[in-house]
């Protein structure tokens, strides 16, 4: 049996690789251990109300599963301030490790990092962030199937650990199953090939869940005797009234080789995306990060960034981790120099790697028509405006000088480039032809 104060030390040592180096000075090594209450939890006393209240609103979900971790008989945790260690002098007595574990994440770890708090909301996720909250504020009686999509590195995985979170905190009781459809998938192999008695744990292990999520579900593609369990998982829970979540990277309707009865399923609920953020979200996100890294980086710099990586916000993130790391190692301040010197690793990078010819070859398909049309002296509406944005794409999209921009369009001014320019990105915001004409374009030209 371990006293509050082993129980503590064994959490310093986790919580030291969790959180800020700063966060952990001032914030966590100063808690003192009081004991284990009747209800199972640590107390942990802070200092005063200001430091009760600040760990309260930013590291409770973490200190609770970091005890849950060294001590699985842990409840949770309760934090007080100096003055209320009277109230405990009554001294409870410290749970034993024969009492039952709560039913909290089962499955992949759900990493606490990954919180509602740290997503920073815009209009290309706030529909799918409030579906998240009514999901995790009452599981199974709204939105159930909650099945998000969207493009690689947007935020799905974000969302799926922040509605497990959330449960942690306001359903300890439940039992929570995440993992990823390759985990799943594996699972249910391993049972197949093994016992009666190991096919009958696996149905019990995902059908006993109160929330099952899974991650990446489009990866069940074509496996039939796969996608028939999770059909029968789905109903027995759904019947249930438990709650499901799915992500992909593509709408049910979308996913091939996926059989009907089970599409039918995922659309029963609410299907819901996540687009590519936009610039003031993008440059939100990098200073929400930057703060939280301790790095003073100047707006011109984030903007730089997130002018740069536009439609994978893991990518910008990991790039501005390494301006911070390089930063730090040269003794240089952050600067847009130093963020143009590792552009080179990221492959969603908008910059000179994108071929002029890719761009009017793009252009050409999209409007249907000809390359000699879209660079040729014709003036009609029908290749002026693919004209405009093929121009505006290539001083958008590359570093290439204006008048490079103009010999490469047909031998135009550089005034007529400007123009151009100009024009479509005032268009954009209030003409919904452009602007989609634009996104799709530039998705066009990314895959190539």
């Amino acid at each position: 049996m371990k006293s509050a104060n082993e129980i503590w030390r064994d959490m310093l040592s986790e919580l030291e690789n969790e959180v800020s180096a700063v966060s952990f000075d001032v914030w966590i090594k100063t808690l003192e251990p009081l004991l284990v209450d009747e209800k199972n939890r640590l107390v942990l006393v802070a200092t005063n109300e200001e430091h009760k209240a600040k760990v309260n609103s930013g590291h409770k979900i973490t200190l609770k599963l970091v005890a849950q971790k060294v001590a699985p008989f842990l409840s949770g945790i309760a934090v007080i301030e100096a003055g209320e260690k009277e109230l405990y002098s009554g001294g409870a007595a410290v749970a034993t490790e024969n009492k039952p574990a709560p039913n909290y994440a089962v499955g992949t770890p759900i990493n606490p990092k990954y919180n509602f708090e740290e997503f920073v909301v815009g209009k290309c996720n706030e529909f799918t962030v409030a579906a998240a909250h009514a999901v995790s504020e009452a599981p199974g009686s709204k939105f159930n199937p909650l099945f998000v999509y969207g493009g690689t590195g947007l935020g799905k995985t974000h969302i799926m650990h922040a509605i497990g979170n959330s449960l942690l905190l306001s359903h300890p009781e439940k039992k929570i199953i995440y993992v990823s459809s390759e985990k799943f998938l594996n699972d249910f192999i391993t049972s197949i090939g093994n016992s009666k008695e190991s096919q009958t744990s696996f149905r019990d292990k995902y059908r006993s869940a109160d929330v099952l999520m899974i991650d990446d579900i489009q990866f069940i593609s074509g496996k039939e005797r796969t996608q028939e369990e999770l059909f029968h998982t789905f109903n027995d829970l759904h019947d249930a009234g438990k709650q499901l979540v799915f992500t992909s990277d593509r709408p049910p309707a979308e996913i091939p080789d996926l059989e009907e009865r089970l599409r039918s399923r995922f659309e029963w609920g609410l299907i819901t995306d996540i687009q590519p953020p936009d610039i003031e979200t993008r440059i939100a996100i990098l200073k929400k990060k930057a703060n939280k890294l301790q790095c003073n980086i100047p707006l011109d710099v984030l903007t730089f960034m997130a002018e740069k990586i536009e439609n994978n916000v893991r990518e910008m993130e990991s790039l501005l981790n390494k301006v911070v790391f390089l930063s730090g190692l040269t003794k240089r301040p952050p600067s847009v120099e130093l963020v143009r010197e590792t552009l080179k690793d990221y492959r969603n990078v908008t910059d000179e790697k994108v071929r002029p010819e890719i761009i009017i070859d793009c252009v050409c398909k999209y409007f249907g028509i000809t390359k000699d049309e879209l660079l040729g002296k014709k003036k009609t509406k029908e290749v002026v405006e693919p004209r405009q944005i093929c121009m505006y794409l290539m001083a958008d999209l590359t570093n290439m000088p204006l008048e490079t921009v103009g010999n490469i369009c047909g031998g135009r001014d550089h005034t007529t480039v400007m123009h151009a320019r100009d024009k479509i990105e005032r268009l954009m915001p209030t003409s919904e032809r452009i602007k989609n004409g634009v996104t799709d374009i530039k998705s066009m030209i990314y895959k190539k």
